[in-house]
């Protein structure tokens, strides 16, 4: 299939900043993490765990939503409530840079 018969809705490359952090729970549950900052997505970052492949795009909003990180990353409660805890100050709240 050829580029032109695509419909691109946007094809742009930015500079982005990527933190890997790797820690273990209280309750011993080990993440591997890459938290990627850009400017798209509304202030929110794209947070992948790098153990499954998941990626998520996350701003402090879906860390407070109940059930949510359980549901996108297949985490236990306990596991996805130490997860919030830690993501929250590095996620913050979300900043719109575009008004």
């Amino acid at each position: 299939m050829l580029q032109d018969e695509f419909d691109f809705l946007y094809d742009t490359t930015e500079s982005t900043s990527t933190r890997f952090i790797s820690f273990i729970t209280a309750s011993m549950h080990r993440f591997d993490l890459a938290i990627t900052s850009t400017s798209r997505f509304f202030g929110k970052q794209l947070v992948t765990d790098l153990q499954n492949g998941k990626t998520v795009i996350l701003g402090a909003d879906d860390l407070e939503e109940e059930g949510y990180l359980e549901y996108v990353f297949g985490l236990p409660e306990a596991a996805a409530a130490e997860l919030a805890s830690f993501l929250m100050p590095i996620i913050g709240v979300v900043n719109f840079t575009d008004l």
